[in-house]
C-alpha cells in the first residue's frame, strides 16, 4: 500500500528520499551481483572517468499503480535497448535487457509503498545511471564501472490538465554536432543547453526548440524534449535526424496515431513549415506531450493556436498514453511491464 504521512496530490517533480537504490559494479569483465544500497551518496575515485571525460548515460522511465492496484512499468525494454546503444557509443559494457529490468523490478519492488496512489496523477520517476567510476587520466575509458538504479515519487506535471507553453529559438547555441552524440542520452548533451536553456526561463520561455547545427534550417528538437507537429490534415509529422534522441515517448505516441488511423511522418521539416501546423508539442517521458501554442525567433513570431488551446489531436493522444500507463485503456502492445510483487 502506498506509504502514509506522504501529500500525495501535492508531489512536485524532483528528488526525494526512499528506502534504497540498487547499484551494480563492473569489474574484470563482468558485472556484480547487484545490491540495495540506502544512503543516497555514492564514493568514488577522484580519477574517475565520468568526472574527467563525461563518460556517463541515463535514462529515464515511471512505474505506475493501475486501477486495479497492479504497478506496471511503461516499455523498460525500450530504455534498455537505448541505453546499450549510449553505452556502446561511450565505450563502456552494456546492461544487458534482462538485467536492466530485473534491476527495474527489485528496485520498484523494494520501494512499493513510494508507488503514488492510482488516482492521484503520480508516478514513480526512474533514474538508471551508468558512470565510468574507475580512475583514467589519460583519454581511454575506464576499467570499472558503476551502474545504478534510483527512484523517486512525482506528481502529475500538469494539475488540472495540460497547459500550452511558449517556446523560443535561440539561434546562437546548439543542442548537438550533426554527427555528435544528440541521438543518445548522455549528460553532455544536457550540459550543452543548460545555459540557453537558464537563458530562455530568465526572458519568458519555459522551453527552447532547437534547429539542425549544420544550417539552421531544419526543426530538430526541444532542449528535454522530441518535438511533434500535426498537420492541418491532422498528420502526425516528427523529424528525422541523426542528431535527435530516439524518444520512447515518441514511438509511443506515433503508435497509438497510427492506431487512431492518422497518417504518420518522420521526415525533415524546415523551419518555415512550423506555421503550416495546426498543433505542436514537445513529447517525453515527464509530461508525454506540452502542448506549444507560440514559437519564437529573433523577430519571428509564429502563432500556432490560442495560448489557452490544447489541440485535439494532442488531448487524444496524451489521454491514450496515459490511459494505457494507468490501466483505463486496454494495453494492446504489450507496453506495461508488470512488476512482480
Amino acid at each position: 500500500m502506498p506509504k502514509e504521512g506522504i501529500d500525495w496530490a501535492n508531489l512536485g517533480f524532483g528528488f526525494s528520499e526512499v528506502n534504497c537504490h540498487i547499484r551494480y559494479v563492473w569489474r574484470d569483465g563482468k558485472w556484480s551481483e547487484g545490491e540495495f544500497v540506502k544512503k543516497p551518496e555514492i564514493t568514488m575515485h577522484i580519477g574517475a572517468s565520468c568526472l574527467h571525460y563525461g563518460q556517463e548515460c541515463f535514462e529515464g522511465m515511471k512505474a505506475f499503480r493501475q486501477k486495479d492496484g497492479r504497478i506496471v512499468v511503461f516499455r523498460p525494454e525500450e530504455n534498455a535497448k537505448r541505453m546499450a546503444r549510449t553505452a556502446e557509443r561511450c565505450v563502456m559494457p552494456a546492461i544487458p535487457v534482462d538485467m536492466f529490468v530485473d534491476a527495474v523490478d527489485k528496485v520498484v519492488r523494494a520501494n512499493e509503498e513510494y508507488v503514488p496512489p492510482y488516482g492521484t496523477g503520480g508516478s514513480l520517476y526512474i533514474r538508471p545511471l551508468l558512470i565510468g567510476t574507475g580512475p583514467q587520466i589519460g583519454v581511454a575509458p575506464a576499467k570499472e564501472f558503476t551502474f545504478m538504479v534510483i527512484v523517486m515519487p512525482v506528481g502529475a506535471y500538469y494539475k488540472g490538465g495540460l497547459k500550452p507553453v511558449r517556446a523560443v529559438i535561440l539561434d546562437d547555441w546548439d543542442r548537438a554536432a550533426p554527427n555528435g552524440m544528440g541521438d543518445v542520452k548522455v549528460g553532455g548533451n544536457y550540459a550543452a543547453s543548460l545555459y540557453a536553456h537558464e537563458k530562455a526561463k530568465r526572458e519568458g520561455w519555459p522551453v527552447e526548440l532547437y534547429l539542425d547545427a549544420k544550417t539552421h534550417q531544419y526543426v530538430e528538437e526541444f532542449s528535454t524534449s522530441n518535438f511533434l507537429g500535426i498537420t492541418k490534415d491532422g498528420t502526425y509529422v516528427t523529424p528525422d535526424s541523426h542528431s535527435v534522441l530516439p524518444s520512447i515517448t515518441n514511438l509511443s505516441l506515433m503508435q497509438c496515431a497510427e492506431d487512431l488511423g492518422w497518417k504518420v511522418e518522420r521526415r525533415p521539416i524546415p523551419y518555415t513549415e512550423i506555421k503550416e501546423f495546426a498543433e505542436v508539442a514537445a513529447c517525453g517521458t515527464a509530461v508525454v506531450v506540452t502542448p506549444v501554442w507560440e514559437i519564437t525567433r529573433g523577430d519571428d513570431v509564429i502563432v500556432i493556436s490560442d495560448k489557452d488551446a490544447v489541440g485535439e489531436h494532442l488531448q487524444k493522444l496524451y489521454e491514450t498514453v496515459q490511459g494505457i500507463q494507468y490501466g483505463v485503456i486496454e494495453d494492446v502492445h504489450g507496453w506495461c511491464h508488470e512488476v512482480p510483487l
